[in-house]
């Protein structure tokens, strides 16, 4: 699956007329190990994971075992109707600059997001340790996010790491996102291409990146 993304894999089941959202949960080896549906009662359960299989097959050509595949219906009532406002969704964020310096024992960052047409400034300090400084940088889009939501949801940084995974340098990023519905958490990763820096905010941002709009669906 080294070849395609957990998101091109949500988009594609998003084009599904009877899923209502998706998330995927891969393990670090970028093996499907779960698949989570929330979907409308038009079509039976066992259907729907044969439409989902057939899907990932058709686009990817990933095979996927039935068996890794949940679905949560709504009611019948919970259909939408035409006038009916879309749930709220997270804009697809976008890194418009990063900053980070370190002064004595303190590491700062500054992390620029542009959403949905509008810039969002993010800023964190902390102790400047080897995993402090990658965590001030997580921490700083996270705070831009914060802007964006007006207080809507609240994420916390559970961790952020970059790690070697066969030949390449991975950055992976655990965020727990707490809402009216609860907590949960999300784990994003992102190949370092450019610096550490901008991988660990690709990370961040891979593990939020439509999951808003996941958990007010549900």
């Amino acid at each position: 699956m080294s070849h395609v993304s957990i998101d091109d894999i949500e988009d594609a089941l998003g084009q599904v007329s009877e899923i209502k959202a998706a998330r995927v949960v891969a393990s670090p080896e970028g093996h499907i190990q779960e698949i989570h549906v929330l979907a409308l009662p038009a079509k039976s359960p066992k259907q729907l994971v044969r439409d989902i299989e057939s899907t990932i097959m058709a686009r990817f050509g990933i095979p996927v075992d039935h068996k890794k595949i949940s679905i949560a219906q709504l009611g019948s009532d919970a259909v939408p109707q035409v006038s009916a406002p879309e749930p709220h969704q997270l804009g697809r964020p976008r890194i418009s600059s990063i900053t980070a310096n370190t002064s004595g024992l303190k590491a700062a960052a500054t992390v620029v997001l542009e959403i949905e047409g509008v810039t969002y400034t993010g800023e964190a300090s902390g102790p400047a340790s080897q995993t402090g400084r990658l965590r001030v940088v997580a921490q700083a889009a996270l705070d831009a996010l914060d802007g964006y939501t007006g207080g809507e949801y609240s994420f916390a940084l559970e961790d952020v790491a970059i790690m070697r995974l066969g030949r390449e340098d991975v950055a992976v990023s655990c965020i727990a996102l707490v809402s009216p519905l609860g907590e949960q958490s999300f784990a994003g990763s992102a190949l370092v291409r450019q610096s550490d820096n901008d991988s660990i905010v690709r990370a961040t941002l891979d593990a939020i990146n439509r999951r808003v709009g996941f958990l007010t669906t549900t």
